[in-house]
């Protein structure tokens, strides 16, 4: 957060594009606001035939009030934007990884789920589903946002790193990401296996992704348990990441 204090005290006379996108995430801007914010740091507001990575005061409202059940927020392209405290109990501290290492795509293409913020995540039914998945919700989001610098970077990297996802392009689907179960281990409380959901956010293509468990099962109780003895510091999780 150190470029936000520096922009906050007049020390960062040309902030970029992402530093000003995090400070109007971080100050739970609507669009409007943000748009402003931006021609106020002397730079263009993001186009709309751009990915928008702008999380809205309802989303910002959602995260915060849903603290039982491990949730996230990525843009179109997977990239993670916003999450809560139990999601770093689960999966490690986004605070302080790259932008590349946030995004769900090259994790589960080319990084692995060893590290922050996607560590320890294993799919139940095996990765055809989820590597099926995750690239045709890319191809919907490339079809989307054909002119996305960003977007073709990450499209690109992935087709020349991994020659299991350039198989899976090929096939040329686009479908939205919507649901999975997941195993993940951690060492407080073992395993746990829970429904995984996606939700997209109407007018912001965003997707929420939230973790569940059945009432009074063990996975519920194992979760309930990492709540409790979860020892994130206190501060807003979804409000430092930038």
């Amino acid at each position: 957060m150190d470029h936000l204090v520096r922009l906050e005290q007049g020390r960062a006379e040309h902030p970029s594009a992402s530093t000003v996108a995090a400070l109007a995430r971080a100050l739970q801007l609507d669009q409007a606001e943000r748009d402003l914010l931006f021609r106020a740091a002397g730079l263009l507001p993001p186009a709309a035939s751009l990915i928008n990575d702008h999380v809205p005061p309802s989303v910002h409202r959602l995260v915060s009030r849903l603290h039982e059940l491990p949730l996230a927020v990525f843009t179109a392209h997977w990239q993670l934007v916003m999450w809560n405290r139990i999601w770093i109990a689960l999966h490690g501290a986004p605070t302080g990884t790259s932008d590349t290492q946030r995004n769900l795509a090259r994790a589960v293409f080319l990084d692995g789920f060893d590290d922050a913020p996607f560590r320890a995540v294993r799919p139940v039914a095996g990765r055809t589903q989820l590597d099926t998945a995750q690239v045709a919700d890319l191809r919907l989001a490339a079809t989307t946002y054909p002119y996305d610098p960003e977007l073709a970077r990450l499209v690109s990297d992935l087709r020349a790193g991994s020659e299991h996802f350039e198989r899976l392009w090929s096939t040329g689907a686009a479908a939205q990401h919507t649901s999975d179960t997941k195993a993940i281990d951690r060492p407080t409380v073992g395993e746990l296996v829970v429904d995984c959901a996606v939700r997209v956010i109407p007018g912001a293509d965003l997707r929420v992704v939230t973790y569940s468990a059945a009432s009074s099962s063990p996975d519920a109780g194992k979760l309930e348990l990492l709540r409790a003895t979860d020892t994130v510091p206190t501060t807003n999780a979804a409000a430092t990441n930038a």
